[in-house]
């Protein structure tokens, strides 16, 4: 822990200031830093937040910003904790990325835990010569750790939008490919490649061997990690055919980490990016139905007003864990670093940092 965090201005300094008192405070403190603070908002990030951000984006195109920039000396990562730690990774040594709540995580990312990817990979090798046979590739939306360990085995990382040509990376190198966290990522993108169902095996880590026999192990070629984003996976067929019917002529969007019945029904699939362009680009007067993140496709109808954005799911799909960056933390963090307090500073240690570099630059060199 960084001897300064001691020191910091305590939170409960901020929890009774109102919305207005919160914003001319972060706007003035984000005023006394200048060009030593580089504030990044994430996509799905909530408006009293996003509107304090220096750059908006998805998580890689923000860290890959960062590392632009190294004028910046520290940079505040308005997203989860996967993101901080790649904008850590990516970042030159005289920046320092701050994530103003260490709440923020990601239930995906946590579906994957080191020491139960290390387990598989040995279950692994008991049927197969698994470092000949497989190669490892990760979802950005993954902890450090979790890049690493491909980085380590020849493997790599992927985005929503890369994962085709990531996928093809991998199996031009290897048979097999350990696609991990999100099997639904790596489903819709097996689907779209031609990908046989019975050459698709998904892995279950609290199952031995993952719940799949030798014989599947040998037989497939993409072995799919059973963890999924709690946001997406809530969009189902219904909520498609509901729009479909209620609204003739509209247009479904949705995000590819969306259960394959979902995607299938969809006219396009993409990245947060890729929807955000999308809709800002489609003609003034069409309809859309967006699978995605709330916070998001509440800004697409608040800056889209020419067009029609509805949410696809008729429950509120938040980000639970994005939604604890709030304006409280952003000024607490803000204010501890005009006071020259770092808090919640974001560090990987160099065993990762090192192997989870090379997994994204391999990654990288690709796109």
């Amino acid at each position: 822990m960084n001897t300064l965090e001691t020191l910091a201005l305590p939170i409960a300094n901020y929890q009774a200031l109102s919305p207005e008192e919160l914003f001319q405070r972060t706007v003035t403190a984000k005023g006394v830093l200048g060009e030593q603070v580089l504030v990044l908002g994430h996509n799905y990030q909530r408006d009293e937040v996003i509107v304090h951000a220096d750059l908006r984006g998805d998580s890689l195109i923000l860290s890959k910003m960062a590392a632009t920039r190294s004028h910046h000396p520290f940079v505040v990562f308005c997203g989860v904790h996967f993101m901080a730690e790649t904008a850590d990774i990516l970042s030159r040594s005289n920046q320092t990325v701050i994530l103003p709540d260490l709440a923020a995580g990601c239930s995906m990312a946590d579906m994957a835990a080191i020491e139960q990817v290390d387990q598989c990979w040995e279950e692994l090798g008991q049927v197969l010569q698994v470092e000949e046979a497989v190669t490892p590739a990760v979802y950005v939306n993954s902890a450090a750790v979790l890049k690493a360990f491909c980085g380590e085995h020849g493997g790599i990382t992927c985005t929503s939008s890369n994962a085709r040509v990531v996928m093809e990376w991998c199996w031009a190198r290897r048979e097999k490919i350990l696609f991990f966290p999100d099997e639904h990522l790596g489903r819709n993108v097996a689907n779209k490649m031609g990908l046989p169902r019975d050459q698709m095996i998904v892995w279950d880590p609290f199952l031995t061997c993952g719940g799949n026999t030798p014989e599947a192990i040998r037989k497939a070629r993409l072995i799919l990690w059973k963890g999924h984003c709690s946001v997406h996976q809530m969009f189902q067929p219904a909520h498609v055919a509901y729009f479909r019917r209620t609204y003739p002529g509209i247009q479904v969007i949705v995000h590819p980490e969306c259960h394959e019945n979902v995607v299938n029904q969809a006219d396009l699939v993409g990245s947060t990016e890729f929807i955000i362009r999308t809709v800002s680009q489609a003609p003034a007067g069409t309809s859309w139905a967006v699978g995605t993140e709330l916070n998001l496709v509440n800004r697409l109808k608040n800056e889209q007003t020419d067009k029609q954005v509805f949410f696809l799911s008729p429950m509120v799909c938040r980000c639970a864990t994005m939604f604890r960056i709030d304006a409280v933390h952003l000024c607490w963090s803000m204010e501890n670093l005009v006071q020259g307090h770092v808090v919640n500073h974001i560090s990987v240690p160099d065993d990762d940092k090192a192997p989870a570099r090379v997994a994204l630059d391999r990654m990288m060199a690709l796109c």
